[in-house]
């Protein structure tokens, strides 16, 4: 088969086909007023619910850090705390205390993944037990500011 035959006739174009009807289909489930979007990725609520769940987050983990010695309890205290705060705030939505998004969600997720990369980054280089083999990494880490 020639490559001016494969394209006509190439072995995906029932596969296009099918994923054209498919975007059709979905498109035409879509409301019509759904064009403006009432609950923009980037809006000024997504920048409050990231620094809100940030905070809680590296909160979490300092509280965490006074209860446990490892690490990963820590990052499971503060995540607990963060995630737990954001879902709350959307289940209050749905019972009527404003309007629940799932991107609301998602930027919840993001600020808690930045907040507990930020405390165990300062857990890390400030807080690190003396001695072993921790300790070496953290010269390593502290030369490279």
């Amino acid at each position: 088969m020639h490559l001016v035959d494969a394209a006509r006739t190439g072995p995906h174009l029932p596969g296009m086909r099918a994923l054209a009807l498919l975007l059709a289909a979905a498109a035409s489930l879509v409301p019509a007023g759904a064009a403006a979007d009432d609950d923009p990725w980037f809006g000024p609520d997504k920048v409050k619910h990231f620094g809100a769940s940030a905070a809680l987050a590296v909160g979490g983990y300092a509280l965490g850090a006074a209860f446990f010695d490892e690490v990963p309890a820590r990052l499971a205290t503060g995540a607990g705390i963060a995630l737990g705060a954001g879902v709350a705030k959307e289940v209050a939505d749905l019972a009527g205390a404003g309007s629940a998004s799932w991107r609301d969600l998602v930027w919840d997720v993001a600020g808690t993944g930045a907040g507990l990369l930020v405390a165990w980054g300062v857990d890390a280089v400030f807080f690190a037990p003396a001695g072993g083999a921790d300790d070496a990494r953290l010269v390593t880490l502290q030369g490279r500011f």
